[in-house]
């Protein structure tokens, strides 16, 4: 199976995970689009397990997303306008019942939610780097739910501000595998 990115849809093409963001507020109308992006994934037996908790940089509470960070992502992240966490139900306790999928529907939750932003020129950057436990405590997070994903949010900065690593890491082409290594017609091909 050859690839052929030049039909892909550009809001999936073009998005990339950015170092730098600018100081520029994101508009409410804007997050809002972002979170009905999300909510319109699909999710198995329409169980919608995702949940997300964000913080503006004004906000009381964006110091306590900040601080979940591990230090290497809150070096660069803490330029962020807005700070995401995302969740996901893995256990439904009115129905006494595991989702193995909620992680797989987050993730097309999210999907949606960063493809919104890239429509709308917006920078993100998921991480995993993250204190999940603190998560846990930090926010009360009910039983049933696990933390997924935290996410840097606003529009794309200037580059030339970070450490030249991250300098080097933001400007690098986004690589992908190619599909040959990733899908396989039939059965699992060997490594």
């Amino acid at each position: 199976m050859k690839s052929t990115p030049k039909v892909i849809d550009s809001n999936i093409l073009n998005r990339k995970s950015h170092f730098s963001f600018s100081q520029n507020p994101v508009e409410e109308e804007h997050l809002l689009l972002l979170f009905e992006a999300a909510r319109f994934a699909p999710s198995s037996f329409n169980a919608q397990p995702w949940r997300y908790i964000y913080a503006r940089k004004n906000d009381a509470d964006y110091p306590k997303l900040l601080n979940l960070l591990a230090e290497s992502n809150k070096v660069w992240a803490s330029s962020a306008p807005i700070l995401i966490l995302s969740f996901a139900q893995v256990f439904d306790l009115k129905n006494n019942r595991a989702n193995r999928f909620a992680f797989h529907d987050l993730g097309l939750s999210t999907a949606n939610l960063l493809a919104q932003a890239t429509s709308l020129g917006l920078a993100t950057h998921p991480m995993g780097g993250y204190d999940v436990e603190r998560a846990k405590e930090v926010f009360r997070i009910p039983e049933g739910f696990e933390p997924g994903a935290m996410i840097a949010l606003g529009y794309p900065g200037d580059s030339s501000t970070l450490a030249e690593d991250l300098q080097k890491r933001n400007n690098a082409p986004r690589m992908r595998k190619e599909l040959s290594e990733t899908v396989f017609k039939g059965s699992w091909k060997a490594e």
